[in-house]
């Protein structure tokens, strides 16, 4: 059916190896580019190609040959990316959407030229710069470019913070009462048809300022699911999003949402939908990236994910040994992403607990994240 299909992805991650697992299901060639000869997707795939994804001449080497090119992360040179879509190459998503994405400033303003509510901020060049807001303290601010996994992101509370904070184009953005955070998959085709996941609950880790775990269903009442899937929908459509899209959301205090942050692509949060949902996440973008509908996003169990971070030296023997005493639970199903050189506070795969109840789900996962803190 789609024998002679070439597809591309730009990015080698656990994010592409995922999805080229979903891309043996449909009998697809899949070429990966990274620059990382020991990339988790280097082992999965015959075509993998060693370059940089920001590379003009790296992706247009890699394109050129290819009927479909997809990403799994957003550092990718969206001007051979347009090149390629001139050739007549497919892009999912959009090179304009990818470039939208890049720049958290450009993504801010997007949002807000489509009545998208987002948290108040301000561009600011570099540190001198910064100096002139010191009444907006206390505010987050956050790197325009190259941000991910909690990089990228400082709070400032006060005006000596801002001596130590970025010097580079930045957002510094109002800091709200913040009741939750969560965020919502939602998966759009060519011709506008959509499916929207239910939202997650997403816990961080204060420290590390990454997803620590998630929860889903998120716990909300119906007003505020129903919210939050119309704006996954508003955003999506806005974007004229073929694809998939994490739509990362703040809930404050008052329960007022504010659409955060984008990503068009598989996502962290929607790493439980692998067993907790009728299509996962990584099923979802083979579908669209061949021009088939997307499947249904219907939750179909209560789970609960938690990332698994590389621990210090001296604990990783005891935390190994606690990881195999864990999976031998029945629906508890653990990723490990096969990364090269973990170092301590680097996300290295991720367990999933499911259950009929989310109080059963959620009480069994507690217990396996005391075992793990414990080593």
């Amino acid at each position: 059916m789609f024998d002679n299909v070439k597809i591309g992805i730009l990015g080698g991650g656990q994010l592409g190896a995922m999805l080229l697992r979903y891309a043996i299901d449909y009998g697809l060639d899949v070429a990966v580019l990274d620059k990382d000869k020991n990339a988790p997707c280097a082992r999965y795939t015959a075509s993998f190609k060693v370059g940089d994804p920001m590379s003009y001449d790296d992706v247009m080497a890699f394109g050129k040959e290819l009927d479909v090119v997809t990403i799994e992360m957003e550092a990718v040179n969206t001007d051979a990316l347009k090149a390629l879509a001139e050739m007549g190459k497919k892009v999912y998503p959009s090179p304009h959407t990818i470039e939208t994405i890049q720049d958290k400033y450009v993504q801010k303003q997007f949002m807000q030229a489509h009545g998208i509510p987002v948290v108040s901020g301000v561009l600011v060049n570099n540190r001198a710069e910064l100096r002139q807001y010191a009444d907006r303290l206390p505010a987050c601010l956050k790197k325009c470019r190259a941000g991910y996994d909690g990089k990228g992101v400082q709070m400032l509370n006060s005006v000596a913070d801002m001596e130590t904070a970025f010097d580079e184009p930045s957002v510094l953005e109002e800091k709200i009462k913040l009741e939750k955070e969560i965020s919502v998959i939602v998966a759009r085709d060519a011709a506008g048809n959509m499916e929207v996941y239910d939202p997650v609950l997403m816990e961080f880790d204060p420290a590390l300022n990454l997803l620590d775990f998630q929860v889903c269903p998120a716990g909300l009442n119906d007003a505020a699911v129903a919210e939050a899937s119309d704006l996954a929908r508003k955003v999506a459509t806005a974007m004229n999003l073929t694809g998939i899209m994490a739509v990362e959301m703040f809930i404050d205090q008052a329960g007022k949402i504010y659409v955060n942050e984008l990503a068009p692509r598989a996502h962290n949060s929607g790493h439980h939908t692998i067993e907790a949902a009728a299509t996962s996440q990584f099923e979802q973008q083979a579908r669209l990236i061949l021009g088939l509908p997307p499947g249904s996003a219907q939750t179909t169990r209560a789970s609960v994910m938690l990332n698994l971070i590389e621990p210090a030296a001296q604990h990783k023997a005891a935390y190994t040994h606690a990881l195999k005493e864990m999976v031998r639970a029945g629906d508890v199903h653990m990723h490990w992403y096969g990364k090269q050189g973990g170092k301590p506070g680097r996300k290295m795969g991720h367990i999933t607990v499911t259950d009929a109840r989310r109080e059963d789900a959620i009480a069994r996962s507690l217990i396996i994240k005391k075992a793990l803190n414990e080593h």
